[in-house]
Parts: structure tokens; sequence; C-alpha cells
């Protein structure tokens, strides 16, 4: 029944099975009641900081609650997708939390035991806390190219050092056999290459999705590299070279400070061997000796991060602003009294209008760390705090009934699929105003007044299946003619089943429209019989 728990457990334990049944039903029970919980506490706004406190002071063991988490996530069919909406956001939690404490225990390390690879994993984790992404797999996956490897020395050298698993091999000659079989190996036999076309990709930066791609950009593919050298027993560096990050590989004695002494590799140019000047060619401009020295491991995952960072920040489909959200709880794992990533960090969760108590925690802290911010810090404290008095104010839900004059004009209801007549994208309808109740400016951003009944027709809250939230006006949406699943990050939120026509609304949703799922069945029968006629 959870063969996923085997892990835990040793053949020659002397477990009671009976008592691990017991505590294993147990956390199920509390999971389904959390999970049941969340949909009524955080329907009207995003889960706050603090909304997982009391999944931070479980009375069972987390990896039982985990495992009842991922059996919501896997249930067969359309049903439970509220349950399976709020399982995912505790699991997401649960993990990167775990995940932190895996990243700062390996950088209280001392550095001859940071292994690039586990940083890389661990960031690649905490970016994808819902995928199975483990060290001991990726380990194995470059253990497998470093066998073919081996097999390609074997023919050049039989009696090559490596082959016995020397620890480091001192001869300069010996070591470009082992770069030469690396290169044979990576760029011809398994077509590894630098993503060029698609480089802003935030996959090329995941470890595991650069052996599955055979892609990636200079740093992800100089973890690689760097990695299997190693193990052959080739001592490469990293070198924290602007825009094209570098391995660096010993000529002459070992340590030297002479830049000159060292010969550059470009894991993304095929492992192609550079000198000082092909390395400023490669960039198109002269860079000073400080960028040719070694990095730590610390600042190899900084650059990572920052890669993510910068992605983030790009990424403009994604109105949660995940990646850079996961970017920078990394960046400040590493570097907490960094006040510009902290004020980066406060101005989001401000423009989001998430966690406002945390906003100034976090504000305070950059206060005391830099005083000089007092101006920008005083200014988001003053609205964070009307933030915090305007949720106080709030009353309940507004209760929207189509049998209200007012709402007369509206013509469809929630959970309906729709098309844009215009723009052709599927969506789902999760909200309804008799009119555009957005600002002028939104408005006029809009050229809705270009519309022949302007703002003063109904619009619509609707998810788009690209992942975007849009409001659309009445005139522009019309019935699809083959409906199909949205599949947007948030429908759970709203939704608790999809029938295979329309989206059925969850108990909190029903609350707000209490009419509309009796017009939307009504809708689709009308609709779906008639079109099968």
């Amino acid at each position: 029944r959870w063969p996923s728990l085997l892990k835990y457990y040793s053949h020659t334990d002397g477990v009671s099975w009976l008592e691990e049944y017991k505590a294993r039903h147990n956390a199920g029970l509390e999971a389904q009641r959390i999970v049941a919980s969340f949909s009524k506490r955080f329907f009207s706004e995003h889960v706050p900081c603090d909304g997982f406190s009391d999944i931070e002071t479980l009375g069972c063991p987390s990896h039982f609650f985990e495992d009842e988490l991922m059996c919501i996530l896997n249930m067969e069919g359309r049903k439970g997708l509220t349950w399976k909406y709020y399982a995912k956001k505790i699991l997401y939690f649960l993990r990167q939390q775990n995940i932190l404490k895996n990243l700062k225990e390996y950088l209280q390390r001392p550095t001859d035991r940071q292994s690039f690879l586990e940083g890389a994993v661990l960031i690649d984790q905490y970016c994808n806390p819902l995928s199975d992404i483990c060290l001991k797999s990726v380990q194995a996956q470059v253990d497998d190219i470093t066998d073919k490897v081996c097999k390609v020395l074997r023919t050049k050298n039989p009696r090559h050092p490596s082959l016995a698993g020397e620890v480091l091999i001192p001869e300069v000659e010996l070591q470009r056999q082992v770069l030469d079989a690396m290169n044979c190996v990576l760029y011809e036999q398994l077509k590894y290459k630098g993503n060029e076309l698609d480089y802003y990709n935030s996959l090329n930066s995941y470890i595991h999705q650069v052996l599955i791609r055979r892609t990636g950009i200079p740093i992800s593919l100089s973890v690689l590299y760097l990695t299997i050298a190693r193990q052959l027993g080739v001592k490469l560096e990293p070198v924290n070279f602007p825009s094209h990050f570098l391995l660096r590989w010993c000529q002459g004695k070992e340590g030297s400070t002479d830049i000159f002494d060292y010969t550059y590799i470009d894991a993304f140019g095929k492992g192609k061997q550079l000198t000082v000047k092909e390395c400023e060619y490669l960039i198109g401009h002269h860079v000073t000796e400080e960028f040719y020295g070694v990095v730590t491991s610390k600042e190899v995952l900084q650059r990572m991060v920052g890669n993510l960072l910068n992605l983030g920040k790009r990424e403009s489909t994604d109105q949660s602003y995940q990646l850079l959200r996961d970017s920078l709880d990394l960046y400040l794992a590493m570097y907490p009294d960094n006040v510009q990533h902290l004020m980066l960090q406060a101005r989001l969760y401000f423009h989001l209008g998430i966690w406002p108590e945390k906003v100034l925690d976090i504000l305070q802290h950059i206060q005391a760390l830099d005083p000089s911010q007092h101006g920008a810090v005083g200014y988001l404290v003053q609205h964070t705090l009307e933030h915090i008095e305007r949720r106080k104010e709030e009353v309940g839900p507004e209760v929207k009934h189509r049998s209200d004059e007012k709402h007369k004009e509206v013509c469809f209801s929630i959970g309906l699929i729709m098309k844009h007549k215009r723009y052709g994208y599927n969506c789902v309808i999760y909200g309804w105003d008799p009119a555009c109740m957005m600002g002028h400016e939104w408005i006029r951003n809009m050229n809705v007044h270009s519309l022949p009944h302007g703002p003063h027709q109904p619009f619509y809250n609707v998810l788009v299946e690209d992942g975007s939230c849009r409001y659309a006006a009445q005139e522009n949406l019309e019935y699809n003619s083959e409906p199909r699943e949205i599949p947007h990050p948030d429908i759970g939120r709203y939704f608790s089943e999809f029938t295979g026509i329309h989206y059925l609304p969850n108990t909190e949703l029903e609350i707000r429209y209490p009419e509309d799922l009796e017009l939307t069945r009504t809708t689709v029968q009308k609709i779906y019989s008639s079109g099968k006629e």
C-alpha cells in the first residue's frame, strides 16, 4: 500500500508494524484535516507566511504526512482539484524547508567537502521541490558518463592511471588524455552542447534537466565537466569569468598565481581549450587578472542563483513570480544580510500583496543593517501597515445573486469553458462583474472604450490556458465548442472537479456565486446536447 515508505526502513530493524500502521493512519487523517481547512482559511488571499505554522509543529512523522499529501496529489481522475491544489502548496513548503536546512548545512562544511554537484542539486531541488530529484540519482548518471569516458580512455591508453582509480594525476599529458576522452564522450557520442537557441530557459540551470536534455548554459555544463574530470583525477577549477563561466586547467606549477600558467576550458563550447587572449575574444573585451582567479563552491552557487534571479525578473507570464521568489530565498540563505536582495524581496511581497507581516520583518532587518535606507523603508512600512488595517476591516465575501436586477445583463456563469473571440485563447470563468470594475488607467491602457459596449458591460475573471489570469469583456467571449481542461496552476483554488464539459465550483466559490452552478448546468446541457444533435 505504501511502497514509497520502504526506503525509511532497514531489513535488520525490529519494527512494530501495527504501531507503524497506526502512525501512518493518524498522519493521513491529520494531513486530510489540514488540507481541508486551507480552502476555507485562505480562499480570498495567498496563503500567509504563518499559514503553515500548524504544519511546522506536526505531531506525526513528517515522511508519513508527506506520503499522504502525495496520495492526494496522485488521486485519479478530475476530482478533488481543491484538495490537490492545497496539498501541492503544503508539500512545496515542507520540501523547500527541508532543502533549505540541507543547503545551510552544506554551506557550513569545510570547502573541501562542498561538492559542486551537490550544490547544483540543492538549487535544482529547491526550485523544483515536487520533482523527484536526488543527489544519488544525479551522481549515478554522472558515474555512467564517467564509465563511458573510461572505455574511450582504455582504447587510447590501457595503462592510464585514471583506470586504476588514481586520486590525482600529476602529469599534464596524462591529464590531456582524460580531457580528450571526455570531449569525445560528452560532445561527440552523447551530443551535449550549449543551448544557444534557448539560452534564457530556466531548465538550462537545473542539473537534472541538463542531464536529460543534454544541453545547458556555461555554468551548468561546467559543473558537469568539472565533476567528471575530478572523478578521473584531473583537478579543474571554476573561474567566475564575466558573461561566460569557464574552467581552468593548470599547465605550470600547482597553485600558480600567474594566469598564463593555465589553459581555460569552455564547457559550453564543446570543451574548447583557450588561452587568456582567446578568453577575451570570447566575450569581446579585455578583463583584469582577478577575473581569471578560482572561485569557491559558494561563489559558484551564488552565480547559479544569480542567473535564476535574472530569469525570474524577466518572466512576465508567471504572475506569482515563483522563480524570483525561490531564487531570492536561495540567495538570502547564502547571504542573509544582503540589503539589495532583502529590499527586492520586500518589494516583491508588497507588490503581490502577500505576507504583509513578513514584509515588516524584512524592512525592520534592512533598517538595522543600513539606516540610510530609511526613506524607502518608511514608504513601504506605511503602505504595508495600511494594507494590514484594510484587511482587518474587510467584511465577509461579496455574494452575487444572478436574480438581482443589476445583474440581468450577465450572460455567462462560473465554471464555463470559453474562447476569446479576438485572441483565440481558451479559458474558464471564475468570477464576474456587471460592469468593468478596473480603474481609469487600466481601462485606457486596455483600450476598453474602443469596444462597442465599452466598460458598461459585464466583465469576467478568467483563468487562461497559458497560466495567466485575465479580465475579459462579455462581447469578447463565446462558448467553446470543444471544451477541455484548462491547465492553470490556480484551477483548484476555485474549482473542485472537471466534468468533461465544465468545472464545478468549490464550496468557497459557490458561496460567492450561489445561483451560478444551476445556470452553468442548464447552459452546457443546452449548448452541447444541441451540438451533438
